[in-house]
């Protein structure tokens, strides 16, 4: 194969900065696929030498692609062309569910949980007396070994206790069903905004990047609500797909 410095040409009187060439030049050939899934790139410094840049220059360069989710430094590892995207269907499923099913094996932190009294908007969206008692749980959840999205959730405490073992083995849409709760029908709504510092530690993305929100109300029988979620995914990471039909 082709090495990077003979993929990429660098025109020095063009009005373009150096590190943006660069940039953009990498970027076509990963989304080409000419740079796979995985492929380790030499060091900045390596590289500087090799286009003939600054280091600083080549650092910017890489870290533009880093912010937009293409490039990931890994530590003993190095700078690698990161994983697909998980792309997701519009349907009433887990992302628990949805990484099994594309093979990217889930994996979950619990970051807490507990048992709150409903308020405010949880006590609207699951169509409860403010203080009914809701288990309250907020995940992090992974893509192989890769941060993707921070979720909470709410559900009646009346139909679901899970142990952080449980949230930990298995998807929440998993338990509910093994409880023997139906899962008819869901209200969600999809949005975007930026990452606060602490959200943009735990998924590893920069502090200016920006996250996709998506909330979403689950029904049962009967129409009743079982489950209120909000979630954050990366969007460097994560899209929705969705089938649209003429009338």
């Amino acid at each position: 194969m082709e090495s990077i410095t003979e993929l990429i040409s660098i025109d020095r009187s063009s009005p373009v900065p150096l590190y943006f060439q660069v940039a953009q030049q990498l970027q076509q050939l990963i989304e080409s696929g000419r740079l796979a899934p995985g492929t380790r790139l030499e060091n900045e410094i390596a590289l500087a030498d090799k286009f003939g840049l600054s280091r600083p220059t080549m650092r910017q360069a890489m870290q533009h692609l880093v912010d937009k989710g293409l490039l990931a430094r890994k530590r003993g590892v190095g700078t690698q062309v990161v994983t697909d995207k998980v792309r997701r269907q519009i349907e009433l499923t887990s992302l628990f569910e949805d990484l099994k099913r594309e093979g990217r094996r889930p994996r979950t932190e619990v970051l807490s949980l507990e048992t709150v009294p409903a308020a405010g908007g949880i006590a609207v969206a699951l169509a409860l007396e403010p203080g009914t008692p809701t288990v309250a749980l907020r995940r992090l959840r992974y893509a192989d070994d890769e941060p993707i999205a921070v979720m909470e959730n709410h559900v009646p405490a009346s139909l679901l206790s899970p142990t952080e073992d449980d949230l930990t083995r298995h998807g929440l849409y998993e338990l509910l069903e093994r409880a023997g709760v139906s899962l008819r029908t869901a209200r969600q709504t999809i949005g975007a905004r930026r990452a606060t510092a602490p959200e943009a530690r735990l998924l590893g993305e920069g502090r200016s990047s920006t996250l996709l929100t998506m909330q979403r109300t689950v029904h049962g029988d009967a129409g009743c609500p079982v489950e209120f979620g909000s979630h954050l995914y990366r969007a460097s990471r994560y899209s929705f797909e969705m089938t649209l039909t003429a009338r």
